[in-house]
């Protein structure tokens, strides 16, 4: 009774001070569905004076309500299938910075996860250069064979994890109320949305596995003479604390200096778009928090990188996907496009291809009448979502994810060289995959893989030929005799039945207590 309480009033207070904010400010109710409209109209009669867009008004509620909601809207930022371009773009400017925790609880930390003394494991250990809601970041100094180097520790707020797993519950709760009454809810897959967000908070409060990222990446990239990725010291990292080489360099998100010494501008832009399609097309593993304080300009003018608590993923069919989507929109070949959505089952096959061609030909035509300084990628992948969604194409978290760094990696570029050639500095690195992955060569190897798979089909075909003889015979047996249910199922039917009358009643009381306490 008090945990369903409790989840009540922190949505209640959630959704009290988004109000008070003005986030539901410009909705139309006339806009919303019945059930909607009279909550919206009540909402509103808290809102304050500030009426400065939806966008802005989130990014202060989400602020004051807490740190895992600051991690929802800086998710939500990847995610403009969800909440629009706009709001998404406002989202990006959601900082992240609280109040350091201090040293001595670092250091407390620290010596109880790792099982040494400060003085053991760092030669010295300063006071936090940097504060966010999951962690902060220290300087030290670690003695190792070479000699004394400089090193960044990430240490882990304590009790933030209790703090997030808390709020996950509330937003697991509103996703599925959401999906169970909303079928746009059920095709944006909100529940699918929180367990993201749990994923990322699972990857950002454990260490271990930001270094595996991390150390991932790194060897991705070696043999890439234009980007650098700081080491992992694994003798001092563990869940609570992340210890990495300490990077030397200039903050992109500070353009005049990068400028006043002396790096070349227009090489900065093509190296961090190249960098970002290379590492999604050829490695399907990408950095997907590009935003300028996460990148840095070495003396080498080597771009480094930092922050792999969000990272993206693409399949080998995905990359295929990306590749010939972005060549069929270069030759026109639209019927192709549309093919390949439907060859990989993402728009349903109950849809005719000519009519979704004809949808893609509305967004390829106008690109081709623009100089080629004017296309944006990011914008045509997100038009190509919008036309999608018209068509049951449900969300592909993993495609949404890379479109919106595609978006901020684009920004970067641009804003170090306004009159980037997106088409022509992507076209080398999408011309080099396409060729080695969807000519000659990449036919032989599919084939080889699917004789492969087929020998393998052939090993089990025996077992699996069993096994469904005898799945046949218990499905027979039960169509003849009916299905009995057991007493330990009988059980928990009737403990759902009493979960469910006793949601019942706290949803009543919740909803009593609310208005008491907004009242």
């Amino acid at each position: 009774m008090i945990l369903g309480v409790g989840h009540f009033y922190r949505l209640a207070r959630a959704g009290y001070i988004m109000a008070r904010e003005g986030v539901f400010a410009l909705l139309d109710p006339a806009l919303l569905p019945p059930a909607a409209a009279p909550l919206v109209r009540f909402a509103n009669l808290f809102a304050g004076g500030k009426r400065d867009g939806t966008g802005r008004a989130l990014v202060r509620a989400l602020a004051q309500i807490g740190p895992s909601y600051v991690k929802l809207g800086q998710f939500l930022a990847t995610r403009p299938d969800i909440v629009g371009g706009e709001i998404a773009d406002a989202l990006t400017a959601l900082q992240d910075r609280m109040e350091p925790f201090g040293r001595d609880k670092a250091v407390a930390i620290i010596e109880k996860s790792l099982g040494r003394s400060i003085d053991e494991l760092f030669v010295s250990f300063g006071e936090p250069v940097a504060a966010a809601s999951v962690a902060q970041v220290h300087v030290a100094q670690a003695q190792y064979k070479e000699g004394v180097r400089k090193v960044a520790v990430k240490v882990l707020r304590p009790g933030i994890e209790g703090r997030f797993a808390l709020d996950l519950r509330d937003m697991y709760r509103v996703a599925r109320f959401a999906e169970r009454y909303s079928s746009e809810a059920r095709r944006l897959r909100m529940i699918e949305v929180v367990d993201t967000l749990a994923r990322t908070v699972r990857l950002e409060t454990d260490f271990r596995l930001e270094a595996a990222a991390a150390s991932e990446f790194a060897e991705n990239v070696a043999g890439d003479p234009e980007i650098h990725v700081p080491s992992v010291d694994w003798s001092r990292t563990d869940r609570e604390v992340l210890t990495l080489e300490w990077v030397d360099g200039v903050p992109l998100s500070d353009i005049e200096r990068v400028a006043a010494e002396g790096y070349d501008l227009k090489a900065i832009g093509r190296n961090v778009l190249q960098s970002f399609l290379r590492h999604a097309m050829r490695d399907g593993f990408f950095h997907a928090d590009m935003h300028q304080g996460n990148l840095f300009v070495d003396k080498k003018g080597r771009l480094v990188a930092i922050d792999f608590g969000i990272m993206g993923r693409l399949g080998l069919k995905e990359r295929r996907f990306l590749a010939e989507i972005l060549y069929g929109f270069i030759i026109r070949d639209y019927k192709r496009v549309a093919e390949v959505h439907f060859e990989a089952g993402y728009v349903p096959a109950a849809h005719s291809i000519q009519e979704f061609a004809q949808a893609l030909r509305a967004i390829g035509e106008p690109m081709h009448m623009i100089n080629a300084a004017d296309i944006s990628m990011a914008h045509l992948l997100t038009l190509l979502f919008e036309v999608t969604a018209l068509f049951d194409m449900r969300t592909r978290t993993e495609l949404v994810l890379l479109q919106k760094t595609m978006v901020v990696a684009e920004g970067v570029a641009r804003a170090f060289d306004p009159k980037l050639d997106i088409w022509k500095t992507c076209d080398p690195v999408v011309r080099s995959w396409i060729e080695e992955n969807l000519g000659v060569k990449a036919k032989i190897e599919d084939a080889s893989r699917s004789v492969t798979e087929l020998a393998k089909l052939a090993t089990h075909l025996p077992r699996t030929l069993a096994e469904a003889e005898l799945a046949i015979h218990r499905l027979s047996k039960m169509a003849d005799e009916g299905v009995e249910l057991s007493d330990r199922s009988l059980s928990a039917l009737e403990g759902m039945r009493r979960r469910s009358d006793r949601w019942f009643v706290l949803a009543v009381i919740a909803v009593a207590l609310l208005a008491i306490w907004l009242l």
